[in-house]
């Protein structure tokens, strides 16, 4: 079976040794993805909203260059680094996928790999057709 990795150039696949995404037959698998500012920051500093909307933007781009879409998704997972933190990230959630209602999970942990992390997410999707 074909699989396909892919790149979103974060400094952390290579140094810990993943994809963003990879996608083998009709499953795509997303990994834990942070909100990363294009220059490698943190994106928006203390704002779960927008920084869920970032790590689904970066979500979006990987399931696209898949061969996927945000529709196609079946499963998220939600890490927290603040419990306080899960309705900004909720309702950017909600309005990525309030059409397509994934299972999902919200999970608090006790921290994320950096501090100004709020919220980090994963998306497992199911696609019809070839790659």
């Amino acid at each position: 079976m074909k699989r396909i990795t892919v790149s979103s150039g974060s400094p952390f696949e290579a140094s810990i040794g993943f994809s963003r995404a990879v996608r083998v037959g009709d499953r795509v698998s997303v990994s834990g993805t942070a909100p990363i500012a294009e220059d490698g920051s943190v994106a928006a500093p203390g704002d779960a909203y927008l920084q869920m909307r970032r790590c689904l933007h970066i979500v979006e781009r990987a399931l696209t260059e898949a061969g996927a879409s945000l529709r196609d998704v079946q499963r998220t997972r939600i890490y927290l680094a603040d419990a306080d933190a899960w309705e900004g990230a909720a309702r950017a959630h909600a309005e990525a996928f309030a059409e397509i209602r994934p299972a999902s999970t919200f999970v608090v942990v006790a921290a994320l790999l950096d501090p100004g992390w709020l919220v980090e997410i994963e998306a497992e999707a199911i696609v019809e057709g070839p790659p």
